[in-house]
């Protein structure tokens, strides 16, 4: 169709006037069919085309290039790539969890034999019953801590109703304002305690709710190490028994890179958990060192009345009091 467009427009006759003008063409409904048709129907330009020759060659020349197909191929790779990766992580894991589930049952059943450290079990043992016993003395503290609370809280309602009633009952206004005085003393050592008693509570808690949580954490990834560990030796015993063929000696071949493996891990983890009990140990003494210092000279500093010590024992221990009033919401917070 092109080809006949063409042919139509080198052979047309421009009519030309007497003054050299050009005339006006003659209207050609065919032509201008033919165009709109070759303007709907052009060519795609998301495809490339080289073309060798001239203008209308054979269609021989015209060589098409897809890009695209070369980069749907490379995507494809890629995807398949990952989807094979993932597949190998699930048949890993498949096979890990089967052994171990196996070796756990063979402990258990007095079937199979465990790998046993026992000093450091002991350790560990040792461990879970002073967190264990920790968490009772931190719960215990909260309590006391509670109720301390209140009985301050009551001391201050009722040293406020001692001040309003010596100054509407003349005839009672030195009684009132002893207890007044009296109670506003109690309720600001109260206050005081209080802080020194949060303050106990507060590193009580960090020692056994991070640092002692974080070292059982260690020791948990240990004991799942251990366990990985037996049902790859336990595995590796197994096949060193079978026959010794071809197939036979590549099995134990692998059977021992993935011993090997799991030995390694197991090893490192043994000694993670020995460092971090060690240093657990010596941050346990340290804080608990301080921390009971301070507990006991504020409660004998509070019940004996002696308001000074009672001070100097929170400047000694570091220790910051609270502002009254701290502890409420504000009055954007109630809205």
């Amino acid at each position: 169709m092109a080809d006949s467009i063409m042919s139509k427009a080198a052979t047309m006759e421009i009519p030309i006037n007497s003054n050299g003008d050009t005339g006006t063409l003659p209207e050609d409904d065919s032509l201008e069919q033919d165009l709109q048709q070759v303007m709907v129907s052009g060519p795609n330009l998301n495809e490339t085309s080289i073309v060798s020759g001239g203008y209308g060659g054979p269609a021989g020349g015209i060589i098409p290039t897809r890009s695209s197909n070369h980069n749907t191929n490379s995507s494809e790779e890629v995807s398949r790539g990952v989807a094979v990766e993932k597949l190998d992580s699930v048949k890993k894991w498949g096979i890990n969890t089967y052994k171990c589930t196996k070796q756990m049952f063979s402990e258990k059943f007095g079937r199979g034999s465990r790998t046993v450290d026992l000093e450091l079990e002991a350790q560990i043992d040792v461990l879970r019953d002073t967190k264990s016993k920790y968490e009772n003395i931190l719960r215990l503290a909260t309590g006391l801590t509670d109720h301390f609370q209140r009985i301050v809280q009551t001391q201050q309602a009722l040293g406020d109703a001692f001040t309003d009633l010596s100054q509407k009952s003349p005839e009672l206004q030195d009684e009132f304002g002893y207890n007044a005085e009296t109670q506003k003393l109690l309720c600001k050592n109260g206050e005081a305690l209080l802080g020194a008693i949060n303050f106990f509570v507060s590193s009580v808690n960090t020692l056994v709710n991070k640092t002692m949580e974080d070292t059982l954490m260690t020791i948990k990834h240990y004991e799942n190490a251990r366990l990985e560990f037996d049902a790859y030796r336990s595995d590796l015993e197994e096949l060193s028994l079978g026959p010794r063929d071809a197939a036979g000696v590549v099995r134990i071949e692998m059977a021992q890179h993935e011993y090997q493996i799991h030995r390694d891990k197991y090893e490192r983890l043994r000694s993670d958990v020995t460092i971090k009990l060690k240093f657990l140990e010596e941050n346990k003494v340290k804080v608990m060192h301080k921390q009971l210092l301070l507990f006991h000279n504020a409660i004998s500093a509070y019940f004996a009345g002696n308001q000074q010590q009672l001070e100097q024992t929170l400047i000694q221990f570091n220790v910051k009091l609270k502002p009254p009033g701290s502890d409420k919401p504000s009055w954007l917070e109630e809205q």
